[in-house]
């Protein structure tokens, strides 16, 4: 049985005396007349603040904004909540009662199989002043050529790529208005959502506000990161303010809006088919460290009252569906469950790494994971790079020279990223195949192979990420042809990486000698001698 404590009822209390005050005089303006239809201001009722806190981090980085959070959250990642935004509207014991407090409407989303095990069961019930289903119809809106879905190599517009890729900073639109929805455009991907299996990597770049306008991917899970400017994002749970240095996750099937409080914007989107996002394992790290689950902030209820026209974009396998209905979609006045929309404060990432020496593998620097078919082995991973210590002894501490199998696509938020010997700047971004050599230039490996190892605070006023897959990429047309922002790394940078060794070859063939071993020879026999190697 859910009962509030004494606190929160007299919270509720009091801000229904407020609510109710507030909107006294303008409810009556709230039933469409024939002579202005649909010049009705959207009316917003409160929020109600029951076990949640604060929002109000200031912007980071090099962006020149520092604005707060004005939203309210509910702290927990994957927790069943419940919030009500006119107080004692969740029904009582039950949840599809004969009939709903206010004659609201009962609505559940469910977000996985029926009979899947309790733990993975992911649901949401909306009570909303009118049902999704209440709609004039669905008509297929023209494809945009940016947008992708299917991955598979037989997809004449995807490609393949074995060389290292990158990116310049993706073009924010001017002049005519480009809301979230239209500036969406598809770098890379996996699979194809027909078969619950795979992944896209979108970005997107915006210079205005979506108005009686609604999104939703029927494809998958969206994660969003901002890059530049923030996002306030209106989803059917509520609202979440979402900075550059913040990501949020917006399920799929779930509708939301976005506004652009500080302007044009861009950012970058991880889309994941057929799985949810969770927090990795962390096997012998114990119950803390990474993305701690409390630090995950999800909405509290608030509804609009606005029976206006809407337009609902969905997309469906890559194509988009305008969907029209004479109210918002944002009406649900309460709703539980765990099917719920949430942002993250990447500075709030708690990060590990070796205190002797030696790296430790990548996967210590994972935000967030979605699980593939294969045990043990993600579908994506979230990673980031962000500020911490390096204080490992006797050790080479740049990225090592690597090759291995999964397929690796990076962005920068802000900052400057330590770990790149080319020109990557925060909006752009890079791509590597699996097993695709990869790691720094000479300059930059002579100096860590000489520097004094004393302890560094490194990445600092940084935050890069990586969207890690186990699959194979394919890449777009808007990624190779349309972009006008591709550019291949140059093979030059790594010219300087000589064969050191052959310096050293009189002393290898007495350290041989000491052994009892052959020395070194070349094909004719002849033992070698530092004169005689040259490159």
């Amino acid at each position: 049985m859910y009962r509030r404590p004494a606190h929160a009822r007299a919270l509720a209390r009091l801000s229904a005396v407020r609510a109710a005050s507030s909107l006294a005089r303008p409810l009556a303006l709230a039933r469409p007349t024939a002579t202005a239809p649909t010049a009705l201001p959207a009316l917003r009722t409160f929020r109600r603040e029951l076990n949640t806190q604060r929002g109000g981090y200031a912007v980071l980085g090099d962006n020149g904004n520092t604005s707060k959070d004005p939203y309210t959250y509910q702290v927990g990642f994957g927790n069943r909540f419940a919030s009500d935004g006119s107080p004692g509207t969740l029904p009582h014991a039950q949840n599809s009662p004969q009939k709903v407090k206010y004659d609201l409407y009962a609505e559940q989303i469910t977000a996985t199989s029926f009979v899947a095990p309790r733990h993975q069961n992911q649901y949401a019930w909306f009570y909303r002043i009118r049902p999704a289903v209440a709609h004039q119809g669905f008509t297929a809106l023209p494809d945009n050529p940016d947008l992708e879905s299917n991955f598979l190599p037989n997809n004449p517009h995807v490609h393949v790529s074995a060389t290292q890729l990158a990116w310049r900073p993706f073009d924010i639109p001017k002049g005519n208005g480009v809301d979230f929805v239209d500036g969406l455009k598809t770098i890379a991907g996996n699979g194809d959502p027909t078969l619950k299996e795979g992944l896209a990597i979108h970005i997107y770049a915006a210079n205005k506000d979506m108005e009686r306008r609604a999104f939703a991917s029927n494809d998958g899970d969206l994660l969003i990161v901002p890059e530049q400017g923030r996002l306030d994002i209106q989803t059917e749970q509520g609202h979440l303010m979402v900075r550059p240095g913040e990501v949020a996750i917006i399920q799929r099937g779930l509708r939301f809006k976005v506004k652009l409080p500080d302007g044009p914007s861009r950012g970058y989107i991880q889309e994941v088919y057929g799985v949810h996002y969770e927090l990795p394992q962390l096997g012998p790290l114990g119950s803390n460290g990474l993305a701690n689950p409390r630090d995950f902030e999800h909405p509290v209820a608030a509804f609009d009252i606005d029976p206006s026209p809407w337009d609902i974009v969905y997309k469906l396998c890559g194509k988009l569906f305008n969907c029209k209905q004479e109210h918002t979609p944002f009406d649900v006045v309460a709703w539980h469950g765990n099917y719920v929309p949430s942002k993250y404060a990447l500075e709030k990432f708690i990060n590990v790494g070796s205190i002797s020496k030696d790296h430790i593998d990548p996967s210590i620097f994972c935000v967030l994971t979605a699980p593939s078919k294969v045990p043990g082995t993600p579908l994506a991973d979230f990673l980031i790079f962000s500020p911490r210590w390096d204080v490992a002894h006797e050790t080479y501490r740049p990225p090592y020279y690597h090759r291995n199998a999964a397929s690796e696509f990076m962005g920068l938020i802000y900052g400057q990223y330590g770990g790149r010997s080319d020109a990557f700047q925060p909006g752009g971004a890079s791509y590597e195949c699996g097993f695709t050599p990869h790691g720094v230039a000479y300059e930059e490996f002579k100096a860590a192979t000489e520097m004094e190892l004393t302890p560094q605070y490194i990445s600092d006023g940084s935050i890069a990420f990586m969207m890690e897959s186990s699959m194979m990429f394919t890449l777009t047309d808007y990624a190779i042809k349309r972009s006008g922002k591709l550019h291949e790394h140059e093979p030059k940078m790594w010219d300087d990486l000589k064969a050191q060794f052959m310096n050293h070859v009189d002393t290898i063939n007495g350290d041989l000698k000491k052994k009892g071993l052959e020395p070194l020879t070349d094909v004719s026999g002849k033992v070698l001698s530092n004169s005689d190697v040259k490159e």
